[in-house]
């Protein structure tokens, strides 16, 4: 255990912190447990329900998350056919429930082309019975995947919340990030969503980025702005071990192994953080930032730590109160 004035010495970001055990201190169950007794004990009338996509059209230099880029369309089909066997066996043990809220997230999950897309709804809705209309769901979108169709698509299954990673607007900045992303696509996708009927739009940025600015990173504040996104996340670029630009690149360490990320993240945070609350954003936590309350607004009351999670797909984690599991998966 590293003492405080130890901790203090460090770069200032590191890692994400989350609230609740990050998968490494998961291990395997001596003895199956069956999950049944397990969830009927549980109160199941205020659930999140988590859908993850394990598809990205490329796998961006930052990602270290559970992703496979360009699969063949035969993976597919398997992943949606093995996605609807664990939906009807999560429906037998989980009985009467109700869903607080839901999201659909990845890899990408609009990288499925339109009928896949369909197919993955309709088991959100035949099998997995969520209510579109008193259920908030979100997905998450890359620019060079969504389109009209799918958009569509979206708006009939009543999906309320679109998030895209943007992350720059900057050419060079998106180099860094090792993020091939066409400045047209991104124009058309932001677009497209600004045009329909899709109540929140989020859109993802990133500072700390190798040679990014404080001018570059206000100026690619003022361009998300441009579409009136209801939510922005801003992220500190965390160089991970096993992510690609950790192994592909040598960024500069201190002595002891720490990386030295770029060294005006703090004020690049800053910079971002008071713009956005002089632009009538509401920071809502040290990422989230909502114009006015909508963030507020009609969703249902949940609690990560008391009410229960249900993880759909390979790489996604299940809550209990007494117990966190999540499938194997490789």
């Amino acid at each position: 255990m590293k003492s405080l004035a130890e901790q203090l010495k460090e770069p200032l970001y590191q890692a994400y912190s989350y609230s609740y055990p990050h998968k490494s201190a998961y291990r395997s169950f001596q003895h199956p447990i069956d999950l049944k007794p397990l969830w009927q004990q549980e109160n199941r009338d205020a659930l999140f329900l988590y859908l993850h996509v394990p598809f990205c059209e490329m796998r961006c230099g930052f990602c270290n998350l559970f992703a496979l880029s360009k699969p063949d369309e035969s993976l597919v089909e398997r992943y949606l056919a093995a996605l609807r066997l664990q939906a009807e066996a999560m429906d037998e043990v989980l009985g009467q429930r109700t869903f607080a809220r839901a999201a659909i997230g990845g890899g990408t999950p609009t990288y499925l082309s339109s009928g896949h897309l369909e197919r993955l709804l309709l088991i959100l809705q035949e099998v997995v019975k969520l209510d579109p209309s008193t259920t908030p769901l979100g997905i998450e979108v890359s620019p060079a995947t969504l389109n009209g169709d799918k958009l569509a698509l979206l708006e009939q299954f009543s999906v309320d919340r679109i998030s895209i990673g943007v992350q720059s607007f900057q050419d060079g900045e998106l180099l860094a990030l090792a993020r091939r992303q066409k400045p047209n696509e991104l124009h058309r996708a932001l677009t497209l969503i600004g045009n329909s009927n899709i109540a929140t739009l989020n859109i993802d940025l990133i500072y700390g980025i190798p040679g990014q600015t404080k001018e570059s990173w206000l100026a690619g504040l003022k361009q998300a702005l441009d579409y009136e996104p209801q939510e922005l996340y801003l992220y500190p670029l965390y160089i991970r071990s096993n992510s690609g630009l950790g192994k592909n690149t040598q960024p500069p360490t201190e002595a002891n192994g720490n990386l030295i990320l770029n060294d005006n993240m703090l004020q690049l945070y800053r910079l971002g953080r008071d713009f956005l609350c002089e632009q009538g954003y509401r920071q809502i936590s040290m990422r989230m930032f909502s114009k006015g309350d909508t963030a507020a607004i009609g969703l249902p009351e949940y609690s990560c730590q008391e009410d229960g999670m249900v993880g759909l797909g390979p790489g996604a984690r299940s809550y209990t109160r007494s117990l966190h599991y999540s499938s194997l998966y490789a």
